[in-house]
């Protein structure tokens, strides 16, 4: 009988494959072959589903993106407006290796854009898709429209310095000024 094979479920590990490269050894050690080492499969195994690099790097956004989407629709949070909008934004800042590793991907790939048209505009859509998420929460907490911005700095912020400097920051830190800035911009 014929090996079934869900391709699905294999892009996704090689996508995850490139994450920990990237985790380990940095972008710039991205290639197909060792990509596909840390698979634990050929480079013709990987090119079977990823044609070219770009298409490996798409996927591996692509898959920060769906985690994102995923932890945001799983959210069940009881409470005041505040509390509910914190949450989500948490979704956002590297508190945990999870989100770590997506951060270190993400950010990583965000500055390899400014050369790649191909990953500027995908870069710039997540960006974009970003705001207009936080956008859609402030008026939970009858925050300005004009406050999406400086909301938006804040949590890239608060994921540079979790990444660069993790000794510096704690995520509890981390979660007592958001819930501060929340509240802070919060109009009941």
């Amino acid at each position: 009988m014929p090996k079934v094979v869900d391709h699905q479920a294999r892009r996704r590990q090689l996508s995850e494959a490139l994450w920990r490269v990237v985790s380990r050894d940095g972008v710039e050690a991205v290639s197909v072959r060792n990509v596909a080492a840390e698979a634990g499969c050929s480079p013709g195994a990987l090119r079977h589903y990823f044609p070219e690099q770009s298409d490996l790097v798409a996927s591996a956004l692509a898959l920060v993106s769906d985690r994102f989407a995923a932890r945001i629709a799983a959210l069940d949070i009881p409470g005041p407006p505040v509390e509910v909008i914190q949450a989500y934004c948490e979704q956002m800042i590297p508190l945990d290796e999870e989100r770590r590793i997506e951060a270190e991907v993400w950010f990583g790939f965000v500055t390899r854009a400014r050369h790649d048209p191909s990953l500027d505009a995908l870069t710039r859509r997540v960006h974009q898709d970003l705001r207009a998420f936080l956008a859609q929460l402030l008026p939970y907490i009858n925050a300005a429209p004009t406050e999406v911005d400086r909301l938006h700095a804040l949590i890239d912020g608060f994921t540079v310095h979790l990444l660069l400097y993790p000794d510096h920051l704690s995520p509890d830190t981390v979660r007592a000024e958001l819930r501060t800035h929340l509240r802070s911009i919060a109009n009941p």
